[in-house]
């Protein structure tokens, strides 16, 4: 906070923010205002109308003036007039690069039906088979992101998770090591599905569908950026039937099938299971659920993030 309110204190052409970090500005910092604001751009619009941005957002219309430029950008744009509004929208006029929701030709997108209790098992299969590669796997779970990524450590491969309920230094830590190369695969939540530019991406998994089949378009758009060759594959239990074809409904394509002996992948199963049971007696030792900001096997990945017992202990008590 000190350091940017000193950074806005020189009165810079643009600012760039979250709109709690910039209502924190608003009612902490002196001499501080967006009195004189001339443009006002949100980036993935749709996400940041939600009710989980509406009281920062509304405290920042409030205090910016009504006559300015208004751009609100985003590859899957909300359709409802009413939140469209709330930007103080006049005269709009409407861009699209595409009128249907598509994803890039230099993507190749596979799904494979499977049943719930060998889930694992696929992933594992897949993420083997890819071993050069670097993926990036989605869950739909803060908690299911680090028990996944024990599982994964347990069985020798490179993964580290990123959720929310991770401290921001954590989140950049684990960032890093894999933009580094130090881990090759990302278990993530959707906070990952939207912003993150990381061009060495070859392949999205997406463990759990998403229920708003709109987060797959963002999900598998981490891959096959600028031009770049990409594989983003589904596997759908039979639970998730319903949203995966929701999914090719949007897309307006039907998906191919991933090509995988099933006798071959179920040679894993007694290795897997056993991976799981050792996270599960992991995260047991480690305490179970903690409170926000730290999650499953904490203590695991902080050992794995590099941090020191020292500053753990710190944390913990605070």
């Amino acid at each position: 906070m000190v350091q940017q309110a000193i950074s806005l204190g020189k009165r810079p052409h643009i600012i760039v923010g979250t709109p709690g970090r910039l209502v924190d500005h608003l009612s902490n910092t002196k001499g501080f205002s967006l009195r004189t604001l001339k443009y006002l751009v949100l980036d993935e619009a749709d996400r940041l109308l939600n009710e989980d941005f509406e009281k920062s957002l509304d405290e920042i219309l409030k205090v910016i003036p009504r006559d300015r430029k208004t751009y609100l950008f985003s590859a899957t744009m909300t359709k409802k007039v009413k939140k469209l509004q709330r930007a103080c929208l006049r005269n709009p006029v409407k861009i699209e690069a595409a009128s249907k929701y598509s994803t890039v030709d230099t993507l190749k997108q596979q799904y494979r039906f499977i049943p719930a209790k060998y889930k694992d098992c696929y992933l594992v299969y897949i993420l083997t088979e890819m071993s050069g590669s670097t993926s990036m796997v989605f869950t739909r779970t803060c908690d299911a992101t680090t028990f996944l990524a024990l599982v994964l450590r347990n069985l020798g491969l490179r993964a580290i998770p990123i959720n929310g309920h991770m401290t921001q230094s954590k989140r950049l830590g684990a960032l890093n090591k894999f933009k580094a190369g130090e881990c090759n695969i990302l278990i993530c939540t959707d906070v990952a599905s939207r912003g993150l530019d990381i061009p060495s991406v070859d392949m999205v998994i997406n463990y759990d569908i998403p229920t708003n089949s709109k987060d797959y378009i963002h999900r598998v758009g981490r891959t096959a950026r600028a031009g770049r060759s990409g594989v983003a594959i589904s596997l759908v239990n039979q639970y998730e039937l319903e949203w995966y074809l929701l999914i090719e409904k949007l897309i307006g394509k039907k998906l191919p099938e991933f090509p995988a002996e099933e006798e071959e992948v179920l040679l894993l199963l007694e290795r897997v299971t056993e991976a799981k049971r050792i996270s599960q007696m992991k995260i047991k030792e480690s305490g179970g659920k903690k409170r926000r900001g730290g999650g499953d096997g904490e203590e695991e990945i902080e050992k794995y993030l590099g941090i020191k017992d020292k500053k753990s202990k710190k944390f913990k008590k605070r």
